[in-house]
Formats: C-alpha cells, sequence, structure tokens
C-alpha cells in the first residue's frame, strides 16, 4: 500500500533527511587516503545521535552498522571495517539513514579518495546527473516507469549499464514503503505518481556489465567484472510540476570544496 503524507509528514521527513545531508558533510573532509571505513561509521553515528535521532540502518535486518560504505566495485550495502582502509584513486559510496521525529531520512553520496582517475570521476558525473534526471520526472501525473527510463537511457546513453537487482522505494515511517523505484523501466508504466507521496530515487550505475556478486557476509554486492560503480540517492516528495527533494546535496558540496562533483 502506497501511503500518502501530508505537508506536516513530510515537514518532518525533510528534518529527518536533513539530518543524513549534514551527516554526509561531516564525513566529506574525512573521506581522505589512510581513514578506515569504520571511522566513518563511529563519527556518523555519535553525529546522528548527538542530534536526537538514531541510526535507521543499524540492527535493520541485522545489520551491524549505521552507514553502508561501499568502496569501488562495491555496489551498495558494504559493512564498515577497520579492515578496509581508503587509499588514494579509491570511490566511496556513503549511505546514511536516520530515524528522527517518528521518520525516516535515507540518503547517498559516492566520495572520491584523493584524486581519482578521469574514468572513474566521469562514472560518478554521469551517474549524478542521472539521478537529477529522475527526479525531473517524479511530478504528479507521471508513473514510476517514467523515472525508471529517464535514469536508464541517460546512464546507458553514456556507455554504464544499471543495476537491476536492487530499487529505490517509497520511504515515510518505515525506511522502505511502496512503490519501488527500479533504475530502469518502461515509460507510462507502473504506479501513478500522486502528490503527496515520498520516495527514494538512487541510481546505482555501473562501469563494465550490471551482472553482481551478493558476498557471503549477506548485505555486500559488488560487481561480477571488478569494475566500479556509483551510487548516489535522493528522498523527494512528488508535487504538481516539479518534486521537493528532502535531502540536500549542496551541504555536502559545500564541505567538499574544490572536490565537488558537478
Amino acid at each position: 500500500m502506497i501511503y500518502l503524507k501530508t505537508a506536516e509528514e513530510i515537514e518532518l521527513l525533510r528534518l529527518s533527511n536533513l539530518l543524513v545531508s549534514k551527516t554526509l558533510a561531516t564525513l566529506a573532509p574525512l573521506v581522505q587516503p589512510g581513514v578506515t571505513t569504520a571511522k566513518l561509521d563511529r563519527v556518523a553515528e555519535e553525529f546522528i545521535r548527538s542530534h536526537g535521532a538514531t541510526p535507521a540502518f543499524k540492527g535493520y535486518n541485522g545489520f551491524p552498522c549505521a552507514v553502508c560504505t561501499s568502496v569501488n566495485d562495491q555496489i551498495v550495502h558494504g559493512i564498515p571495517s577497520e579492515k578496509v582502509v581508503l587509499k588514494e584513486g579509491d570511490i566511496v559510496s556513503i549511505d546514511i539513514g536516520t530515524f528522527l521525529n517518528g521518520f525516516v531520512g535515507d540518503s547517498a553520496y559516492t566520495f572520491c579518495v584523493g584524486e581519482v582517475a578521469p574514468e572513474v570521476r566521469r562514472l560518478l558525473e554521469v551517474t549524478k546527473a542521472s539521478l537529477f534526471v529522475g527526479i525531473g520526472q517524479a511530478v504528479e501525473g507521471k508513473r514510476v516507469g517514467d523515472i525508471g527510463y529517464a535514469v536508464q537511457n541517460h546512464c546507458e546513453a553514456a556507455g554504464y549499464s544499471i543495476v537491476r537487482e536492487l530499487v529505490g522505494h517509497g520511504v515515510g515511517r518505515v525506511m522502505h514503503e511502496s512503490p519501488e523505484v527500479p533504475n530502469y523501466g518502461r515509460r507510462g508504466s507502473g504506479a501513478l505518481l500522486k502528490t503527496g507521496m515520498t520516495i527514494c530515487i538512487e541510481p546505482m550505475v555501473c562501469m563494465g556489465a550490471r551482472d553482481l556478486i551478493f558476498e557471503q557476509d549477506g548485505w555486500t554486492t559488488r560487481t561480477r567484472d571488478g569494475k566500479y560503480a556509483a551510487h548516489f540517492e535522493h528522498a523527494v516528495a512528488i508535487n504538481r510540476g516539479k518534486a521537493d527533494i528532502l535531502s540536500d546535496f549542496s551541504l555536502i558540496e559545500a564541505a567538499l570544496g574544490e572536490n565537488i562533483i558537478e
């Protein structure tokens, strides 16, 4: 069942999602060679709890950490570890969820670790741009398939592939609500978008083939061919004419300074 939110509920969702964005901005300067993903997790959890919220991911179906950190060929759901030390040229997707005032925040951003190869930077640029192309379709009267088609078309035209097994989702009082929001699809198909719907759009894009492997930890996914993957996510509220983006990348980009991915 799809739950339509009131204006008041959407504002509570915004607060939770802005806390995610602030947490990502806090982590941004720490994404440097020599830093462990476990440290990123500790800093994120402390920041979230210091703002009166709880990490929505921690304990979710047994997930052990506050954030997901997916490095290089890992697509999503990477588990932070003291053994994973970031190095120059890596990329890392950091996906964070918060629970504040009864509502969930959920957003992700893929960061460069130092200087990355031009072809890797292009992957991030195209993936991030595809998110906003998808958001452009997230308006009343369109359908979920319009979002997926827009993301897929943008990425495949650039020579990349779209993960099929993992999708975006509705968001509200729980982290995963209906409808599912694939990053591929046919125009005019899927659930009808209505004002008051709140969804997470999250392109997961591979530099090579879209085939993936689920690791033995039960969470981490990686590309089968070992090529890099990128992941960006915004929470949005459906409106007439233009989607209302509830999370905020500008906070992250201000923290990144010269390393902004346009």
